[in-house]
């Protein structure tokens, strides 16, 4: 686990036992997790071993998860749960830990760029369906299950936010204000926790292709061009992200936390949004400007 004794010795570092199931018998619950980046992290934390218990608003995404990690071998529950619901939340904490008694690692993954408006457009519903949906949730959902990890003196916390919140975004400052809140977030509860043996880290996403994102309809006869779009020269994929989330919730990264990760093909190193006179908005993957 990730919670071990101060004694500045190299026995401090928890051994990797099997690299290929790096969360055997960890219970991890993961928001979101019925499709795109979240069936994602479920898939591949299942295959390491995780008892995975899965948060998803969607009752088919929840079964659908459900029905095909069972099929494949592991271990997992959904739940029907909207965790911008107070009471939801509550329900799901208390389903979890009388099923295990206690929750290893919490990965916070819902998330959406909707409402989508123009700041000058907006208004105060829309910036608290935002907060709600980006920021919100990931307060009450780490509240609910922080205190059974301080309990244990062991635990991983990785908040999916944007890389939106890690540069400047012009589609919308009230998202990317709520992203970079999200990542703060992150950094000042790894400060707060880590003497209590919980680690807290985050993943900024872009790029990724997923039934909420699409970036690749429309641009089919534009593949040349992601050399342009992306340094790493192609669209990102949910398993991209879980690759990474798995590394932060297992003992591989047992030396690592307050960090916010761009998983993003190098976007965010290699520039960003670019404004487009030709087409009068802002572009992350222009054919012409």
């Amino acid at each position: 686990m990730t919670g071990h004794a101060r004694s500045g010795t190299a026995e401090d570092v928890p051994p990797i036992d099997d690299w290929n199931r790096l969360l055997d018998g960890r219970v991890a619950v993961v928001t979101g997790g019925g499709d795109g980046v979240g069936a994602g992290i479920v898939r591949l934390f299942a295959q390491h071993g995780a008892h995975v218990e899965v948060a998803e608003i969607d009752a088919t995404r929840a079964e659908r998860i459900r029905a095909e990690v069972t099929a494949a071998g592991g271990s997992i529950r959904s739940h029907v749960v909207d965790v911008t619901s107070d009471a939801d939340v509550a329900r799901l904490a208390e389903a979890v830990l009388a099923a295990h008694g206690r929750v290893d690692v919490l990965v916070n993954n819902v998330g959406d760029y909707r409402p989508l408006v123009p700041f000058a457009q907006s208004t105060p519903d829309s910036w608290q369906a935002i907060y709600n949906v980006n920021l919100r949730h990931v307060f009450a959902v780490t509240r609910a299950f922080v205190p059974t990890m301080t309990d244990a003196r062991s635990g991983s916390i990785v908040t999916v936010h944007s890389v939106e919140g890690m540069r400047g975004y012009p589609k919308d400052p009230v998202y990317g204000a709520m992203k970079a809140a999200a990542a703060h977030f992150t950094t000042c509860l790894a400060v707060d926790l880590g003497r209590h043996g919980i680690r807290v880290n985050g993943i900024g996403t872009d790029l990724a292709q997923t039934p909420q994102v699409d970036y690749l309809t429309g641009y089919e006869d534009d593949a040349a061009l992601w050399a342009s779009w992306a340094p790493v020269g192609r669209v990102g994929w949910p398993e991209d992200q879980a690759r990474v989330a798995l590394f932060l919730a297992s003992d591989l990264s047992s030396f690592v936390t307050g960090h916010n990760i761009p998983v993003d093909g190098g976007t965010k190193a290699g520039g960003g949004w670019l404004f487009s006179p030709r087409e009068d908005r802002f572009v992350n993957r222009s054919r012409h400007l």
